[in-house]
């Protein structure tokens, strides 16, 4: 690949990423579509649970990232070789991780949702979702790895047929497990949890399956059973805790910032929802492009030094922006029509209208910050990444602290923080990116 890969380049990486997150997110689609045709109940728990669980999933998330940063950076020296020790044991790492996280959530889970959530029956709900829901960490950390894998070595086809098979499974078991066809019970909310987590395992086997059959282990090195290493192991933790941390802080962020919602009514918790699985899916081109700009920059990096990271964080952000106003677009010309996918009820929609106005301004500033932050990532200070999502989280929690329980304002203008979360996320980033301190790191 060219020192600053073209336009074409680019594409051709992110494409199949983006096909993947597309799938994936059919998932969380499928069940706030469904979930909607039971009520505000269930639709606001899935939001609580959903959050709740994606929190746990993006500490293993970032941890895989890590992963992927060094594969990125072997993979730009061609030290293939040095993939396969990464790699494994992330693995290892990952299923330990995953089985700790499940314990801790049966010992002290649903005491916190208990504290944390008003409504007796949202609680009731949330905790039947997860009871569930939770083991889908097992199949999910196993995909993380897997993705990190092979996005780092920019093999990224892989990801579309993984995601496209766990994204049809969950349509047809979401189906049948939440009202009752094909001779299955209807279980509601908790049919909702098993699909997901029986559609993870399907594109877990699926990877497993590939990367035996068609993946070439001695090239990277990739054995079973393997030699722990502890050096290797250390690089990988000093590079992903405050990837985990950053994730995990982002994530609970969005989680106390729904719980806030919560404590305004259960309309106004149906409606944020439903705005969150839209606003999701519009994110996917953006989360496609951040993930190549990560791997572009580790390569780089690797193969060429630091002299031409601006260059690759600037190209892809012309792309990602593009995308994204178009998005926008879609967004303010057919708002009814998208907010009747995920449900009927004419009350949800009208308190989520003037929201989806609020969001589709915001995508092409949440594309440009989410470029240089993922910039700053893949130059490998995560530290630094941590310390600016830290930032960027504790002013967004004290403005929407102010304006959902201090002054009590609308739906509306309480989702206006997020303008205020970019802005302070992508100056902190294009701060750091110019100060040049970046440049130094040796990993």
């Amino acid at each position: 690949m060219k020192p600053v890969p073209s336009y074409r380049q680019i594409w051709e990486i992110a494409y199949p990423i983006i096909l993947s997150l597309i799938a994936q997110n059919v998932v969380n689609v499928t069940d706030t579509a469904f979930l909607g045709r039971l009520g505000e109940i269930p639709l606001g728990a899935a939001a609580i649970g959903g959050l709740f669980y994606v929190a746990l999933f993006m500490l293993g998330f970032g941890f895989a990232t890590g992963v992927q940063i060094l594969t990125g950076r072997y993979n730009g020296r061609d030290q293939l070789h040095r993939i396969g020790e990464v790699v494994m044991q992330g693995f290892f790492t990952l299923l330990l991780f995953a089985l700790t996280l499940i314990l801790v959530y049966h010992v002290a889970g649903t005491s916190i949702i208990n504290i944390t959530v008003k409504s007796e029956n949202i609680r009731q709900a949330t905790t039947e979702f997860l009871r569930f829901r939770i083991w889908g960490l097992l199949p999910a950390f196993l995909n993380v790895n897997f993705r990190a894998f092979y996005v780092g070595i920019t093999r990224t086809r892989v990801l579309s047929l993984s995601s496209f098979l766990m994204a049809g499974l969950n349509v047809i078991l979401d189906y049948a497990l939440i009202f009752g066809h094909f001779g299955l019970p209807a279980m509601g909310i908790s049919g909702a949890a098993i699909a997901s987590v029986i559609s993870e395992s399907a594109s877990a086997l699926f990877f497993i399956a590939y990367t035996r059959y068609k993946c070439n282990f001695q090239n990277y090195a990739l054995k079973f059973p393997f030699k722990l290493r502890w050096k290797v192991f250390r690089t990988t933790i000093d590079l992903s805790v405050w990837v985990m941390l950053q994730n995990f802080v982002s994530l609970a962020g969005w989680l106390v910032f729904f719980m806030m919602v919560e404590k305004t009514g259960e309309l106004n918790l149906a409606a944020s929802n439903v705005i969150r699985s839209l606003y999701l899916v519009m994110m996917i081109p953006i989360w496609g492009f951040a993930t190549s700009v990560n791997t572009l920059v580790s390569n780089s990096m690797g193969a060429y030094g630091p002299k031409y990271v601006t260059k690759i964080i600037g190209k892809v952000a012309v792309l990602s922006t593009i995308l994204l106003a178009i998005v926008s677009l879609l967004m303010l010309l057919f708002p009814v029509p998208m907010l009747r996918i995920y449900t009927p009820d004419p009350e949800i929609i009208k308190a989520a209208r003037p929201v989806m106005y609020l969001i589709s301004g915001v995508l092409p500033l949440f594309s440009i910050s989410i470029m240089l932050f993922n910039g700053v990532t893949g130059t490998a200070n995560t530290r630094i990444s941590m310390l600016i999502e830290f930032s960027a989280i504790v002013i967004y929690l004290w403005a929407a602290y102010c304006l959902a329980i201090v002054w009590e304002k609308s739906l509306t203008i309480i989702w206006s923080v997020e303008y205020l979360y970019f802005i302070v996320l992508g100056g902190l980033s294009l701060i750091y990116l110019r100060s040049g301190h970046w440049k130094k790191i040796k990993i």
